[in-house]
């Protein structure tokens, strides 16, 4: 058996962390596999998915890596489903319900005020064919359920074991709308009977739809796929999915600096037995990927964690890999490799280099402000600042000798000269920063800061 998954975004907005993982597991479970990836576009709300949100999804996913084998849209398949519900109907499984929102919600009150379980009472069955006639002469239009067994629909999950839900306890689940259009569950079932989709892998969300959908896949005469629900993302405070995470969409992570593979090796590890740790590659999470190492507990996405993984990836980056996106930045174009050598290390991602991109090769900076003491100190080190270039050497004989002549020492030594130099009270070694800056700009910015 070839492995075949599918990831099956809508595009009624953007990818945010939770899609993604889910994106991701189905990747590198294919790709552990030596299976296909399919990118199926779920664009049955025809009113709410947007041409714009679809590219923006492939873009989204090619920036990260995961490029699929097939890709298709719901939106081109309705002939499809229209004919798989007439096999529904054919087999008395799919039927018209002509209650409204507000008849079943009151229904729904009904039930619970009694202490039953709020599941449609399939009223529906009962009907006549003089109660259709009179009911559409009413001009309601019908909703379409399908008909549960009743019995249980078990599988082995990949991730939660043994699985078994008793249809008789949920209720008939609408496939079709009053306006014709079809919800979620069948067609996302024909789908992967066509598609030949061999797992379907998603958050335990699902496990209940799971039930339902079983039985529509043995309704359509297909064998249901393997199965597994993954635990779903919680907020580093342990608390669920905060507003924050629930919105933190792949093109502001893109735009915030961080790169693809510190999200993709957060979202690979955790909820696993697998250390946290950044990879090189998709190739490698793919290689170390295994259901076995998925636990039940919710998954934390901590965004400090993520903050580390990209520094650990962005320090390690060459001078050569950054330099086309550098040059996006102001004064990037001159950047050389000696200035990303110096700087690198104290980035939490490669827009943060737009700061000693100024500091090294802009103009005037706006200065740090400094009492009267520190202007005073200042003062005497710019007359201690030696002329003509600098060398290697210079940032340490220059303190040497601002130190003897003010008596200054420790950060009182320091830091008022970081600051007038840099206009940064933390960065990267000043004998270093020094070098970048040059002597004119130096002694400039000394004299600009004296009193």
């Amino acid at each position: 058996m070839t492995v075949k998954v599918r990831f099956a975004p809508s595009p009624t907005g953007k990818l945010h962390v939770g899609n993604i993982r889910t994106a991701l597991v189905n990747w590198l479970f294919a790709k552990s596999q030596g299976g296909m990836f399919v990118l199926r576009i779920d664009d049955t709300d025809l009113e709410r998915s947007t041409k714009e949100y679809e590219e923006a999804i492939r873009a989204d996913l090619s920036w990260l890596g995961m490029t699929w084998g097939e890709t298709f849209k719901q939106s081109e398949r309705f002939a499809r489903y229209t004919e798989a519900a007439g096999q529904l109907k054919s087999k008395g499984l799919l039927y018209p319900c002509y209650e409204t929102a507000e008849e079943l919600e009151r229904r729904k009150k009904i039930a619970l005020s009694r202490g039953k379980p709020p599941v449609y009472d399939r009223a529906a069955l009962a009907l006549t064919a003089d109660d259709h006639k009179k009911l559409e002469a009413e001009r309601r239009k019908p909703h379409w359920r399908f008909k549960l067994s009743g019995g249980r629909a078990e599988w082995n999950d990949l991730v939660r074991g043994q699985q078994s839900i008793d249809t008789a306890s949920v209720s008939d689940p609408v496939l079709i709308r009053e306006d014709g259009s079809f919800l979620y569950t069948m067609p996302s079932v024909v789908d992967d009977v066509d598609a030949k989709i061999t797992h379907v892998i998603r958050g335990e969300d699902h496990v209940t739809n799971s039930g339902a959908q079983i039985e529509i896949f043995l309704a359509l005469g297909a064998q249901p796929p393997e199965m597994a629900h993954m635990p779903l993302l919680i907020g580093a405070d342990g608390q669920g999915l905060s507003k924050r995470l629930g919105s933190l969409s792949a093109e502001q992570l893109r735009n915030e600096g961080y790169e693809p593979m510190s999200i993709l090796s957060l979202l690979a590890k955790i909820g696993t037995s697998d250390p946290v740790e950044a990879r090189e590659s998709l190739q490698q999470l793919a290689m170390e990927f295994s259901f076995s190492k998925m636990g039940r507990a919710p998954a934390r996405f901590d965004e400090n964690e993520l903050d580390g993984l990209n520094a650990q990836i962005v320090h390690g980056m060459s001078f050569e890999a950054v330099k086309p996106r550098l040059a996006k930045l102001p004064y990037g174009d001159q950047a050389t490799p000696d200035f990303w050598d110096v700087v690198r290390s104290n980035l939490k991602g490669v827009p943060d280099a737009a700061v000693w991109l100024a500091v090294v090769y802009g103009g005037g900076l706006t200065g740090p402000d400094l009492d009267a003491d520190d202007q005073a100190f200042i003062g005497e080190a710019a007359k201690l600042f030696p002329a003509g270039d600098v060398t290697a050497d210079t940032w340490k004989s220059w303190v040497n000798a601002v130190k003897a002549k003010t008596g200054r020492k420790g950060k009182g030594l320091f830091m008022p000269l970081r600051r007038v130099l840099t206009d940064q009270e933390h960065g990267p070694e000043m004998d270093k920063m020094l070098l970048l800056i040059g002597g004119e700009k130096a002694r400039a910015r000394l004299v600009g800061a004296a009193p």
